[in-house]
Order: C-alpha cells, then sequence, then structure tokens
C-alpha cells in the first residue's frame, strides 16, 4: 500500500485557508526557485483508489540545515496510511531530501533518507548525492550498498515536488534522472499552456488548472513509478500542485489537494 501512496505522489511532485483568500489565475511564466521559496507553504493530499481512501500525503519545508558545512534546503514528505482498511494497519514514513538550487536555477539533491517511524527504522533508505566524484551511493532497505554515475540534475524523485512547478503552465518539456531502487530511471514530461476547469476543496469555486502528460522509464518503486501518468497545477503564480492520477490496475489511484496553507515570509 504504501509503494502506491508513493507512486502516485511523484507525478505532483504540495495564509489561511484559501476560501478566505484570493489567489487570482496568473498569465505570467512559471515561477523560479526565489519564487517558490519567498512563502510557506503545507500541503495535505488525500489518495484514493475507486471507493477506497488509501491514506494521505503531507509535505511542507523545513528550516534550512547545514550539511557537510553547506546550508540546504529541507523538504519533508510523510505517508500515513489509512488504518481502517482491512490487514493494512496504521503505518507512518517520512521521506526526506536536504538539497539546494544548482547554477542553472533547479533544485538538486544532496541526500535523501526514509524514516520507518512505525517500525522505528530510520534511515531505513540513504541516498547521497556527490557532485565532486559524480557518483551516487545508496543503501537500501535489504541493506544492500552500491555506486551509482551521477547525472544532473539528480535527484531521487521527491524533488519533482519543486521541479515539475518551474515548468508548468508552459511549452516546455523536460527530462528528470531519479535514483531510486538501487538504479537510474528517467521521468520524461509534456506542459502546455492549456487549462483546464476543476474543482477541488480548498476552493470555493472552480478554478482553472494546467496538465502535464508524463511517463517514465527503468523507475519502479518508494518515488519512482511505471508508466504513464497525468498531474495538475493551479493557474496562480506557484502552480500549486492540485492532483495526480496513474492507471493501475483495474482504475486510477487519484492524489488530490484537500488543504493548503501559504505564509509570506
Amino acid at each position: 500500500m504504501k509503494k502506491v501512496l508513493l507512486l502516485l505522489f511523484t507525478t505532483l511532485l504540495v495564509i489561511p485557508a484559501f476560501a478566505q483568500h484570493d489567489y487570482p489565475s496568473s498569465e505570467k511564466e512559471p515561477p523560479d526557485m526565489e519564487e517558490l521559496f519567498s512563502v510557506k507553504e503545507t500541503f495535505r493530499y488525500e489518495v484514493k483508489y475507486g471507493f477506497f481512501k488509501l491514506g494521505w500525503v503531507n509535505v511542507r519545508l523545513l528550516s534550512d540545515t547545514l550539511y557537510q558545512d553547506q546550508e540546504r534546503k529541507h523538504i519533508l514528505t510523510e505517508i500515513e496510511s489509512n488504518g481502517s482498511i482491512p490487514f493494512v494497519g496504521d503505518e507512518l514514513d517520512q521521506y526526506h531530501s536536504l538539497f539546494y538550487v544548482n547554477e542553472d536555477g533547479l533544485p538538486v539533491e544532496s541526500k535523501y533518507w526514509k524514516d520507518n517511524v512505525d517500525e522505528e527504522e530510520y534511515e531505513e533508505i540513504v541516498y547521497w548525492f556527490d557532485r565532486d566524484l559524480g557518483k551516487v551511493y545508496y543503501k537500501e532497505e535489504d541493506d544492500t550498498r552500491d555506486t551509482l554515475d551521477l547525472e544532473d540534475p539528480a535527484t531521487s524523485g521527491h524533488l519533482i515536488f519543486y521541479f515539475s512547478r518551474l515548468f508548468a503552465g508552459s511549452e516546455e518539456n523536460f527530462k528528470l534522472p531519479v535514483y531510486v531502487t538501487k538504479k537510474k530511471g528517467y521521468i520524461y514530461a509534456e506542459n502546455s499552456l492549456e487549462k483546464e476547469e476543476r474543482r477541488y476543496k480548498p476552493f470555493d469555486e472552480p478554478i482553472m488548472a494546467y496538465r502535464l502528460d508524463g511517463s517514465t522509464e527503468n523507475i519502479e518503486g518508494p518515488f519512482g513509478f511505471s508508466g504513464d501518468f497525468r498531474a495538475w497545477y493551479l493557474d496562480d503564480d506557484l502552480r500549486v500542485p492540485l492532483e495526480a492520477r496513474v492507471k493501475v490496475f483495474w482504475g486510477n489511484v487519484i492524489v488530490r489537494l484537500i488543504e493548503y496553507t501559504r505564509e509570506e515570509l
């Protein structure tokens, strides 16, 4: 079940409530990382498969931290299972990324790790990115360790949450190298200027959203997924991630935004 939750979240790559504020549509270019860092955001998504509510995804940017004597940004994603589903139980996993913005204005990873909180297994998975040597080192759940060649803008998938917002609502497509499950793969995305009317809980009225259509290559597992996907981003100045869909088995797993806060810094 946790892999299903993770599979969808990566396509999103997430102020008082929206109902109390006006977020007008914007014809401007997608935001850059400086604009995204100008606010403090929190996100909560609901994950559903048919009539089943699988769980929730919470995302927030934490305070800056030092990593190898360098200041880094710190994004945290929490995956909560729905304990009321038979044979699932209450599970909580936390996913961390320490990252910075490179000279091209793109977020790149320094360290990624998973904490299996409910089982008290911390740093269960770890990926380190060494740009001086051009290598990615990893430790997986089965305690296997190895090294891969680094290709920038390298990530373990987690940073697609920011990366994709830099292109949403444009005609610029992208390819993102992703290091996950002991190998390197790619996320491919096609963007469009076209908008669609959609409805979400944080809004009183219908909003307009940009759609992203994507696919993957050589990726599966946590913060990676296989096959085609689709995602939507709010037509505002920050391109807020709204929804992601991936077809699985006999239907679609859907991640939808249910809560969002924004505070100017």
